[in-house]
């Protein structure tokens, strides 16, 4: 694996950061994470086209760029890279064609399901997606022990609208799965480190990803009551505050993030499925914690080959952002420490992050972690 790493700003243009003499001919694989001001620009994305010509281009937009050990807003990171022994092949889908994102998701799977399939990645709307039903249906054909990683893409903090791209132009509406074959090594981390507070109310009522009721009560009433001086933010706010779901598994917890807020209803549209009859606790940062979650993650996905990775690509959540703030960049710089000069480090600020909680696990939709997944060619 040979790989060009690059960034791109309006004011000083292209910089390279990593470029190990590859032959640009030779790039089969970018990706390109970038702000959507910025990745909105048709001269831009031609100019990446024409650089790598017999590349397929996988391009997001972002609440947050990672390239290498920064973290930058309006930019573009570019990672280019010439897979030697491994093959991809990519699957789009928009889901107006689609009757939800269940069966989206459940199309995608149907083509990349051929011999030798060793991981799929995905990226997807991180407004028009219901996340937790577009990994449904990507699980629906694909072997259980296919490992599935991506996330939802971002547009700062506006929550207005994100883009996805195959090969053309990011637009609205996207969902886009990369399947790899081959002697590819891939390996996965995703904890997150927020604390819990207050008690565990049940799921009374709600329908997919919006929530009604907790106990009986307005979900909405019960989020201001413990927001206190944070409510008049909301949604913004509840990026600091987001919900941990335990599911039927004891051991299993998912977080959720809120997207949006209806006062007339008094219910909470979350990033994904909140099912009646679980049970959900608000969480509340801590800064100390979450770095130290990144750090859990990162040493996760190595801790069964013990081997240094060519790229790992880090897709953490806008919340996480928000709340390090300042601090926003030791979360990747523990990450380099871990994993040494070696490995090129990539990645975005997301909507959502897709990965399996731990081992032996399948993949699910999870808000506010630090999601990291490494390539390694064998």
């Amino acid at each position: 694996m040979k790989i060009i790493q690059r960034k791109y700003s309006v004011s000083e243009g292209w910089k390279d950061i990593r470029n190990k003499r590859v032959d640009p001919e030779s790039v089969n694989f970018v990706l390109v994470f970038g702000s959507r001001q910025v990745l909105n620009n048709i001269s831009l994305f031609n100019e990446i086209k024409l650089g790598y010509p017999k590349a397929h281009i996988l391009s997001c937009s972002t609440a947050g760029e990672i390239c290498d050990t920064e973290v930058n807003d309006e930019t573009v990171s570019l990672t280019a890279i010439c897979f030697e022994k491994t093959t991809i092949q990519p699957a789009l889908a928009e889901i107006h064609d689609h009757a939800d994102s269940y069966e989206a998701g459940k199309k995608l799977s149907e083509e990349l399901l051929h011999e030798g399939l060793k991981y799929v990645m995905v990226l997807a709307d991180g407004q028009k997606i219901n996340g937790s039903e577009l990994v449904s249906g990507l699980k629906e054909n694909l072997p259980k022990d296919t490992i599935i990683t991506g996330g939802l893409a971002g547009d700062g903090a506006l929550f207005n609208r994100t883009l996805v791209g195959l090969n053309e132009m990011p637009t609205e509406g996207k969902i886009v799965a990369i399947g790899f074959y081959g002697e590819i090594l891939v390996t996965y981390g995703s904890v997150g480190g927020w604390n819990s507070f207050g008690p565990e109310r049940l799921i009374t009522k709600s329908k997919d990803n919006v929530l009604y009721e907790l106990d009986n009560k307005p979900a909405l009433d019960i989020y201001k009551q413990y927001l206190g001086e944070y409510a008049k933010d909301l949604p913004l706010s509840g990026l600091m505050f987001p919900l941990s779901i335990r599911t039927n598994s004891e051991d299993v917890s998912l977080v959720r993030t809120i997207l949006s807020v209806n006062e007339k209803e008094k219910s909470l549209t979350f990033a994904g499925n909140m099912p009646e009859g679980i049970y959900a606790r608000l969480m509340k940062a801590n800064l100390d914690k979450l770095i130290e979650g990144a750090a859990e993650a990162a040493n996760n996905s190595i801790s069964e080959t013990f081997r240094t990775p060519d790229l790992a690509v880090l897709i953490s959540c806008v919340g996480r952002k928000l709340v390090l703030n300042q601090r926003i960049e030791e979360e990747v710089e523990v990450i380099r420490d871990i994993y040494g000069p070696k490995t090129t480090i990539t990645g975005f600020y997301s909507y959502g992050e897709i990965s399996p909680s731990f081992n032996f696990t399948q993949a699910e939709l999870h808000n506010q972690t630090m999601t990291i997944t490494t390539f390694t060619e064998e």
